[in-house]
This record gives structure tokens, sequence and C-alpha cells, in this order.
């Protein structure tokens, strides 16, 4: 999988994105409540917990994408600061590619449950992707470039799509089991 998408065109981001979702699905698809439910440490999440907390992170997104394709959408006072999307935003995907070596921990509002994690929780995280897929498909029309979201996750700026893929892609490499 491509890890650094910042460059990347929308038709190569929505490749990257199926491709996750079908290693996703076929890593992941068929596990047990007890399988999801493993952790390898005290202190470490369960692969349920690890898509858990992608659910909970990539939700925001939903309502802004929606938004911007409705041109509803007024960008923000740090959105329209003009050297820190790219910084800020950078430092973020640099820092959630599963291959910075990085050991990265979650903001608490985006903490996953702690208690027992239904196995059904793949196929909620597939159903987000797909919505979020079909957002992004519907964003072909739109300058792209030009388009900068605030990140749910660390108030930074970047553009939204290549903000999603690395720390779905982190979440799902470093899943236990994998």
């Amino acid at each position: 999988m491509n890890y650094d998408l910042r460059d990347s065109d929308l038709a190569t981001i929505l490749a990257e994105a199926s491709l996750v979702a079908a290693e996703t699905n076929r890593v992941f698809g068929r596990l047990s409540g007890e399988q999801v439910n493993w952790k390898p440490g005290e202190n470490e999440w369960s692969i349920g917990q690890c898509f858990d907390h992608l659910i909970v992170s990539n939700r925001p997104f939903e309502p802004i994408f929606e938004e911007i394709l409705a041109g509803r959408r007024r960008r923000r006072l740090w959105e329209r600061v003009p050297l820190l999307p790219g910084v800020f935003g950078g430092l973020i995907i640099d820092t959630l590619r599963p291959d910075s070596g990085r050991k990265v921990k979650a903001r608490p509002a985006f903490y996953p449950s702690s208690s027992h994690i239904d196995p059904a929780v793949i196929t909620t995280f597939l159903a987000q992707q797909e919505r979020l897929l079909r957002l992004m498909e519907a964003s072909h029309r739109l300058d792209l470039d030009a388009t900068t979201i605030t990140s749910p996750v660390a108030r930074a700026t970047e553009s939204a799509l290549s903000l999603l893929l690395p720390n779905i892609t982190r979440s799902t490499a470093t899943a236990p089991g994998r």
C-alpha cells in the first residue's frame, strides 16, 4: 500500500482506500468475538478497539464532507492561515504513517470503548469506509488543493482526503494479529 498520498490525485486515493477496505475484510472480516477482543498486552488495544477508534475518529469527517459538497461550508480561521495547513497537516500525516516508526497516542476524545467490542465493528467500519469513499468520489468536481478543513483529531489543517487514509492504514497495519 502507498502510505504517502499527499501529492496523489483523487483516483489514486480512492484506489488506495478501496485496497484498505478489501484487505480489512480479508484479514479481519471473519474474526470471532474472542479474536476481535484479544489484546496483546494489558495496556494495548484489541483489534476491535483499533477499528472502534477508526470509526470514532472518522465520524466527524462525514458531515464536513457533506457540507463541502453542498457548498455550505465556510472556511474556519485556521483554514485561512496560509502556511498552517501544509506544516501541521504534513506533521500529522508523517506521524500517522504506519512506516513512521513512531508510537502515537490517540487523543482521549478518540479512544475506543473499553468494554467488549462486538465483532460487527469490522462491518461497521467497512460501511463507514464505503460512505466516505462515496463522499470522496462526489468531490471530483471540487478543487481539492484549495479545500482545506480543520482536522477533528488535532485541530491542525490539511487536505481532508490525505488525513483520513494514513490513520486508517496505520491502525489496520498495526492491529494485533496482523
